[in-house]
């Protein structure tokens, strides 16, 4: 059996980043600290999996969107008990969810972070 672990994502700002997954998905900090390749690293998520939130030394700039191309990557899916919640929770933090659907087997919508990364939050 084999199942991901983590997913490692460039961000402007670990920590700030970190903050709202934490707010949104009631996750937790597993590590933060220096990163092996200078820069910062703060690892967020559950007990099992985590997305690897790593930001350059002096790093606040806009990074580059890379996605829709090879060695990109779309979005981040989360499954979640209570997709209404996290709605709510997603609007709260002044982001805007969108493309909601219902479709079998469950229902869907997702929202974009300051960087550019997107969300499909899931709930079965």
């Amino acid at each position: 059996m084999s199942r991901l672990e983590h997913l490692n994502i460039s961000v402007t700002n670990p920590q700030k980043t970190a903050a709202l997954l934490q707010q949104l998905f009631d996750w937790k900090i597993r590590w933060q600290g220096p990163s092996l390749l200078g820069g910062y690293t703060v690892h967020v998520g559950g007990e099992h999996d985590y997305l690897a939130l790593y930001a350059e030394e002096g790093s606040n700039t806009k990074l580059n969107k890379k996605d829709r191309i090879a060695g990109g990557f779309n979005h981040v899916g989360v499954i979640v008990d209570d997709l209404d919640l996290v709605d709510q929770r997603v609007t709260e933090a002044g982001l805007a969810p969108h493309s909601h659907q219902d479709y079998e087997p469950g229902r869907r919508f997702y929202f974009t972070d300051e960087d550019g990364v997107e969300y499909e939050v899931v709930s079965y």
